[in-house]
């Protein structure tokens, strides 16, 4: 008997389940932690957990400081080379005092670090930042996140019956919503700029140069498009999104088609089709209908990449549940996916076979290639 999604009424019982309670009984006794951090060694594994859990206890304050050295413009004036505290706090606005506590909170996470007395550059993580325009684009956007998980459990007792920043900034992508063209734009540019790392791994991922011809359909302002033209010049190219976000777009190479993928038929004469980090943006009856649009306009044979962070994904767990997880019940719709459950809704969709592809950088995507 099934009480809900995947979830059984029979309490679980066996091997398994005296395992992991003896497990957690050890991990959690208070006299085998002191033993272990007394024991030569296990005191690495012991503080090595210690310090994985405190950074679950003082996640929230790390991405604030992370937030603040961006929002300042400090990270970006330390990719430029050396500068003063002094030089710094103008920069942000703040008292020499202020600044000195952001720099230190910052050096303790790796975004910064002090060369010289009074004198700073950007730490490890900090240049990894610097050059990534998609995650510093991301963190000025997870100021509406952070909003909506002031009060996380309040959050997810109301079951998405309210308005959260997120579903109002998201509000075009509903299926009965409508935005304005500021709102669309908005989207747009943020999905652009966090566009690069996935279009990187769809193409070490997939070899394009197998189609005639390629359709992305909600692809914004043609970010994926431009990577994949570029890499393969003669393949003919085309955009499908709504009126509100393809009428920014110039006439070029490109041949924009505007709709709704919900409702309205998709473009016919592209042998494949992308869905780049769409899918999970959508509860299952829009992600299933999305998927039988998409088959409908392809010709059997023709071809469905999805790309997209997913549930489940060895060494990206915490980026397809936690962070997702929440992320998209803020936005109101959509949820992250296993692998396994998109082969499902494909094979209901109509598409006659699917695989995964290995990715690179499961972090940032996973692959999966349907065939109508």
């Amino acid at each position: 008997m099934e009480t809900g999604q995947g979830q059984s009424s029979v309490e679980p019982r066996g091997l398994k389940v005296r395992l992991r309670g003896w497990r957690n009984r050890i991990i959690g006794s208070r006299a085998f932690q002191r033993h272990a951090a007394a024991n030569p060694f296990l005191r690495p594994i012991a503080r090595a957990r210690a310090g994985a859990l405190f950074d679950l206890v003082a996640g929230f304050a790390y991405s604030q400081v992370l937030l603040c050295t961006v929002e300042s413009g400090c990270v970006q004036r330390l990719g430029e080379g050396p500068a003063s505290t002094a030089e710094l706090a103008d920069l942000a606005g703040l008292s020499g005092e202020a600044t000195l506590r952001l720099l230190r909170a910052a050096a303790a996470i790796g975004i910064a670090e002090e060369v010289a007395e009074g004198w700073w550059m950007l730490g490890r993580h900090g240049a990894a930042l610097h050059g990534n325009a998609g995650a510093l684009a991301m963190i000025h956007h997870h100021k509406l996140l952070y909003a909506d998980l002031a009060d996380p459990l309040a959050l997810l007792r109301k079951d998405r019956a309210e308005s959260t920043a997120l579903s109002r900034f998201w509000s075009y992508a509903g299926a009965e919503k409508t935005a304005e063209e500021g709102e669309a734009g908005a989207y747009s540019q943020l999905m652009a700029a966090s566009q690069a790392a996935v279009s990187d791994e769809a193409l070490a991922a997939y070899d394009f140069s197998r189609h005639r011809s390629l359709l992305d359909v909600g692809g914004g302002h043609g970010a994926f498009l431009d990577a994949v033209g570029m890499a393969h010049p003669g393949l003919r190219l085309g955009l499908f999104d709504l009126p509100q976000v393809v009428a920014r777009l110039e006439a070029g190479r490109v041949a924009v088609h505007s709709g709704s993928f919900l409702s309205d038929d998709l473009p016919r004469g592209y042998d494949c089709a992308s869905l780049v980090r769409i899918l999970h943006d959508h509860d299952d009856e829009p992600a299933l209908r999305i998927l039988a649009n998409i088959r409908a306009a392809l010709k059997p044979g023709g071809t469905l990449l999805i790309a997209e962070p997913m549930s489940g994904t060895p060494g990206a767990e915490a980026m397809g549940d936690a962070y997702f997880g929440l992320y998209l019940w803020a936005m109101g719709q959509g949820r992250p996916r296993t692998a396994r459950e998109i082969h499902a809704m494909l094979r209901e969709a109509g598409f006659a076979r699917s695989r995964s592809l290995a990715t690179r950088q499961t972090l940032i995507a996973s692959m999966i290639v349907a065939h109508a």
